[in-house]
């Protein structure tokens, strides 16, 4: 089994249909029946309705119990995969939206990384993130609360949502926040936005890795300008096929961007919204880019050298990939 890790991972996003169903009933909810498809999946028609119904399910979260499980869910589950290290994008905005606290959710995520490390020996990891289509205010918000309670666990600061509605640019005074307290920076550009959304997100955020960014195979002057600034993008193969960003694994550009010397990783971005899973996308790299034993722990040493966490742990983590 190859090792692996991710730095690419909705937590809300990570919550299996099962799971979802079992924590609306402990918190007296209805969830929908509309938005679960088959096999632990979920029902969407498109982007915008992909982010609707993964707000209906991200709704069931209440406590800090929730938060608990939820993360020792997923990194148990990727532990038996083969993973040692995730970073985990988690979303204040949905949980104030539930009701629960910035400090009550960080308190439950941080009880399931711990938990996870005892029970599965993998590590895991806190990127806070803002959303983009929730405006520049709630964003800046995200970014004072991440450094008012900032914990060991938080190592970074990133941003999902609208892509296409809301470029980088605007949101430069959050990440400056979040940059001034040492956090490490991410953020969600070249996907649904060609790649002058990831030259906006270079050029005005202090990012040193960029969500999804496969689009910047469209310009081969800002290939150079990731490949010379050292920036990685977090690649979501599985992701990027089911959101239609490429209609085919063949016109992926997956093993482009790495001929062309960027740094690229793999995740698995929402899983269950994906049909997905880490092994999966291990999978992907091999039988639809041939890639082999050696390209696939490269894939997982470029997440590690790439990620947020201590030096310390981090040299830990890349003593057990082999390469």
């Amino acid at each position: 089994m190859v090792v692996k890790a991710e730095l690419h991972l909705h937590l809300e996003g990570s919550l299996p249909p099962s799971l979802v169903t079992k924590i609306a009933k402990r918190n007296g909810l209805v969830v929908p029946s509309d938005i679960f498809g088959e096999n632990e999946t979920f029902l969407w028609a498109d982007f915008l309705h992909f982010l609707k119904v993964y707000d209906k399910a991200s709704f069931v979260l209440r406590n800090a119990e929730d938060y608990r499980e939820m993360t020792y869910d997923y990194l148990a589950r990727t532990a038996q995969m083969g993973s040692i290290y995730t970073e985990m994008m988690v979303s204040p905005d949905h949980a104030a939206l539930c009701g629960v606290s910035f400090e009550e959710h960080l308190a439950g995520v941080v009880q399931g990384i711990d938990d996870a490390r005892r029970d599965h020996s993998i590590e895991g990891r806190i990127i806070m993130t803002c959303v983009r289509h929730f405006g520049v205010e709630k964003c800046i918000n995200v970014a004072k609360n991440t450094v008012k309670y900032l914990h060991p666990y938080i190592v970074g600061f990133g941003m999902g949502g609208d892509e296409a509605g809301f470029p980088p640019a605007q949101f430069a005074k959050a990440y400056q926040i979040a940059h001034e307290a040492g956090l490490g920076c991410t953020v969600h550009a070249g996907e649904m936005v060609g790649p002058e959304g990831v030259w906006e997100a270079i050029t005005h955020l202090p990012v040193t890795r960029i969500g999804h960014g496969v689009r910047s195979i469209e310009d081969p002057n800002l290939l150079a300008a990731l490949r010379d600034r050292d920036i990685t993008l977090e690649v979501c193969p599985g992701s990027n096929i089911a959101l239609r960003v490429y209609p085919n694994f063949a016109s992926h550009p997956l093993q482009k961007l790495r001929d062309a010397g960027v740094k690229v990783t793999l995740s698995t971005d929402d899983p269950p919204y994906f049909d997905t899973t880490l092994t999966r996308e291990y999978a992907i790299a091999k039988e639809h880019f041939g890639f082999g034993e050696n390209e696939l722990l490269e894939m997982t040493r470029n997440s590690l050298e790439a990620s947020f966490v201590d030096a310390v742990t981090r040299e830990k983590l890349l003593a057990k990939v082999g390469i």
